[in-house]
Protein backbone atom coordinates (compact mmCIF):
# COMPACT_ATOMS: atom_id res chain seq x y z
CA UNK A 1 0.00 0.00 0.00
CA UNK A 2 1.67 3.91 -1.14
CA UNK A 3 0.22 6.56 1.06
CA UNK A 4 1.75 10.11 0.37
CA UNK A 5 2.29 12.14 3.24
CA UNK A 6 1.77 15.96 2.92
CA UNK A 7 3.39 18.57 5.53
CA UNK A 8 1.94 22.19 5.41
CA UNK A 9 5.20 23.19 6.94
CA UNK A 10 8.20 24.10 5.33
CA UNK A 11 9.98 24.68 8.63
CA UNK A 12 13.36 22.04 8.61
CA UNK A 13 12.40 21.84 12.17
CA UNK A 14 8.64 21.49 11.81
CA UNK A 15 6.89 19.33 14.21
CA UNK A 16 4.35 18.53 11.14
CA UNK A 17 6.68 17.32 9.41
CA UNK A 18 8.93 15.12 12.15
CA UNK A 19 4.88 13.83 13.09
CA UNK A 20 4.64 12.78 9.58
CA UNK A 21 8.83 11.44 8.99
CA UNK A 22 7.45 9.34 12.21
CA UNK A 23 4.29 8.06 11.11
CA UNK A 24 6.18 6.76 7.82
CA UNK A 25 8.71 4.55 9.95
CA UNK A 26 5.81 3.19 12.18
CA UNK A 27 3.41 1.92 9.49
CA UNK A 28 3.25 -1.94 8.94
CA UNK A 29 5.31 -3.45 6.77
CA UNK A 30 2.81 -3.58 4.01
CA UNK A 31 2.49 0.27 3.74
CA UNK A 32 4.66 2.66 2.18
CA UNK A 33 4.60 6.26 3.25
CA UNK A 34 6.71 8.37 1.53
CA UNK A 35 6.75 12.17 2.28
CA UNK A 36 6.34 14.71 -0.30
CA UNK A 37 8.68 17.11 0.33
CA UNK A 38 8.61 19.41 -2.48
CA UNK A 39 4.68 21.54 -1.77
CA UNK A 40 7.14 24.80 -1.74
CA UNK A 41 8.55 24.78 -4.90
CA UNK A 42 4.59 25.01 -6.41
CA UNK A 43 3.83 27.97 -8.00
CA UNK A 44 1.07 30.24 -6.49
CA UNK A 45 -1.99 28.95 -7.81
CA UNK A 46 -3.53 30.88 -11.15
CA UNK A 47 -6.48 29.51 -13.07
CA UNK A 48 -5.03 30.55 -15.65
CA UNK A 49 -2.21 28.00 -15.58
CA UNK A 50 -4.06 25.06 -14.85
CA UNK A 51 -4.53 23.29 -18.57
CA UNK A 52 -0.58 23.55 -18.66
CA UNK A 53 -0.10 22.50 -15.30
CA UNK A 54 3.38 23.43 -14.44
CA UNK A 55 5.92 20.93 -13.95
CA UNK A 56 5.76 20.89 -10.37
CA UNK A 57 2.00 21.08 -10.64
CA UNK A 58 1.82 17.57 -12.34
CA UNK A 59 4.34 16.25 -10.53
CA UNK A 60 2.34 16.06 -7.67
CA UNK A 61 -1.26 15.68 -9.25
CA UNK A 62 0.89 12.41 -10.17
CA UNK A 63 2.10 11.52 -7.16
CA UNK A 64 -1.27 11.93 -5.46
CA UNK A 65 -3.49 10.08 -8.00
CA UNK A 66 -0.99 7.02 -7.49
CA UNK A 67 -1.35 6.61 -3.92
CA UNK A 68 -3.58 4.63 -2.49
CA UNK A 69 -4.33 7.01 0.77
CA UNK A 70 -3.00 10.17 2.35
CA UNK A 71 -1.93 11.58 5.42
CA UNK A 72 -1.87 15.50 5.29
CA UNK A 73 -0.57 17.33 8.51
CA UNK A 74 -0.12 20.75 8.46
CA UNK A 75 0.42 23.46 11.19
CA UNK A 76 -2.15 26.67 12.07
CA UNK A 77 -1.09 29.90 11.10
CA UNK A 78 -3.57 33.06 11.67
CA UNK A 79 -6.41 30.39 12.31
CA UNK A 80 -6.19 28.93 8.92
CA UNK A 81 -4.10 26.51 7.25
CA UNK A 82 -0.98 27.40 6.05
CA UNK A 83 -0.35 29.08 2.49
CA UNK A 84 1.58 26.17 1.38
CA UNK A 85 -0.84 23.81 1.99
CA UNK A 86 -3.89 25.84 0.51
CA UNK A 87 -1.81 26.30 -2.72
CA UNK A 88 -1.06 22.84 -3.12
CA UNK A 89 -4.93 21.97 -2.59
CA UNK A 90 -6.14 24.96 -4.75
CA UNK A 91 -3.82 23.24 -7.56
CA UNK A 92 -5.54 19.90 -6.85
CA UNK A 93 -8.95 21.44 -6.62
CA UNK A 94 -9.09 21.27 -11.04
CA UNK A 95 -8.77 17.69 -11.07
CA UNK A 96 -9.82 14.22 -9.24
CA UNK A 97 -7.07 13.79 -7.48
CA UNK A 98 -8.86 13.76 -4.20
CA UNK A 99 -11.96 12.22 -5.30
CA UNK A 100 -12.97 9.46 -3.26
CA UNK A 101 -9.35 9.27 -1.66
CA UNK A 102 -8.67 7.99 1.31
CA UNK A 103 -7.81 10.91 3.60
CA UNK A 104 -5.98 10.65 7.42
CA UNK A 105 -5.81 14.21 8.57
CA UNK A 106 -3.13 14.36 11.22
CA UNK A 107 -2.76 17.41 14.32
CA UNK A 108 0.22 18.32 15.70
CA UNK A 109 -1.58 20.36 18.28
CA UNK A 110 -4.79 20.44 20.18
CA UNK A 111 -5.06 23.90 19.70
CA UNK A 112 -5.07 24.06 16.02
CA UNK A 113 -8.63 24.05 15.84
CA UNK A 114 -9.41 26.47 13.09
CA UNK A 115 -6.61 24.99 10.46
CA UNK A 116 -8.34 21.55 11.39
CA UNK A 117 -11.67 22.43 10.46
CA UNK A 118 -10.56 24.24 7.88
CA UNK A 119 -8.16 21.39 6.09
CA UNK A 120 -11.56 18.61 6.81
CA UNK A 121 -13.38 21.33 4.62
CA UNK A 122 -11.26 22.43 1.93
CA UNK A 123 -11.07 18.22 1.64
CA UNK A 124 -13.91 17.29 2.00
CA UNK A 125 -15.15 19.69 -0.95
CA UNK A 126 -12.86 18.34 -3.22
CA UNK A 127 -14.31 15.00 -2.48
CA UNK A 128 -11.99 13.25 -0.38
CA UNK A 129 -12.91 10.27 2.19
CA UNK A 130 -11.63 11.62 4.87
CA UNK A 131 -11.03 8.79 7.92
CA UNK A 132 -12.65 9.49 10.67
CA UNK A 133 -10.17 6.31 13.31
CA UNK A 134 -7.63 7.57 11.02
CA UNK A 135 -7.23 10.86 11.41
CA UNK A 136 -5.85 11.94 15.26
CA UNK A 137 -4.64 14.99 17.33
CA UNK A 138 -1.33 13.63 18.38
CA UNK A 139 -0.24 16.59 21.71
CA UNK A 140 3.48 16.94 20.42
CA UNK A 141 3.75 21.18 20.32
CA UNK A 142 5.97 22.71 22.54
CA UNK A 143 7.09 19.08 23.92
CA UNK A 144 10.18 19.25 22.07
CA UNK A 145 9.62 16.04 20.65
CA UNK A 146 11.80 15.14 17.36
CA UNK A 147 10.78 12.36 15.29
CA UNK A 148 12.91 9.53 17.16
CA UNK A 149 11.25 11.02 20.44
CA UNK A 150 7.65 10.44 18.62
CA UNK A 151 8.90 6.96 17.84
CA UNK A 152 9.87 5.73 21.01
CA UNK A 153 6.99 7.57 23.12
CA UNK A 154 4.52 4.61 24.41
CA UNK A 155 1.29 6.60 23.90
CA UNK A 156 1.60 8.44 21.05
CA UNK A 157 3.79 6.18 18.85
CA UNK A 158 0.62 3.42 19.92
CA UNK A 159 -2.30 5.79 19.14
CA UNK A 160 -0.41 6.78 15.27
CA UNK A 161 -0.57 2.51 15.07
CA UNK A 162 -3.76 2.48 15.29
CA UNK A 163 -4.88 5.61 12.90
CA UNK A 164 -2.46 3.51 10.48
CA UNK A 165 -4.17 0.86 10.59
CA UNK A 166 -7.81 2.10 10.24
CA UNK A 167 -6.30 4.08 7.26
CA UNK A 168 -5.09 0.61 5.68
CA UNK A 169 -8.41 -1.02 6.28
CA UNK A 170 -10.31 1.93 4.86
CA UNK A 171 -8.31 1.51 1.82
CA UNK A 172 -8.72 -2.21 1.69
CA UNK A 173 -12.58 -1.81 2.12
CA UNK A 174 -13.09 0.48 -0.44
CA UNK A 175 -10.59 0.48 -3.14
CA UNK A 176 -9.92 3.59 -5.55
Amino acid sequence: MKVLALSGSLRASSSNTALLRAVARLAPSDMAVELFDSLGQLPLFNPDLEVTSPSSVAYLRERIMSADALIIASPEYAHGMTGVMKNALDWMVGCEAFVNKPVALLNASPRAVYAHAALRETVSVMSARIIENASITVPILGSNLSEDGIVLHPEISASLRVALVALAVSVEAVPI
